[in-house]
């Protein structure tokens, strides 16, 4: 199984999200739906970054390097990279 973090992004709010998950596809249209309380504000969510990772503990690892960041330059740079 393969485990992927992402972020994701909503130009009404201007705002980035950093999450994991197993299944993007579904995950972009739970948070569209309403069905994630942070992302429910909006629904024009659209992904802009992703990599995948082997293990669990591994994507969670990576989400938290990158939130630990508190940085939206270094998420635009990561975006940036595609």
């Amino acid at each position: 199984m393969s485990f992927i973090v992402y972020i994701i992004f909503s130009g009404k709010l201007d705002r980035y999200y950093i999450g994991y998950t197993t299944d993007i596809g579904k995950r972009i249209i739970e948070h569209n739906s309403g069905a994630s309380a942070f992302t429910s504000k909006a629904t024009d969510w659209v992904l802009k970054w992703k990599k995948h990772f082997t293990s669990r503990e591994l994507a969670m690892q990576e989400e938290r390097r990158i939130k630990a960041k508190k940085s939206r330059k270094y998420i635009e740079y990561l975006v940036g990279q595609r």
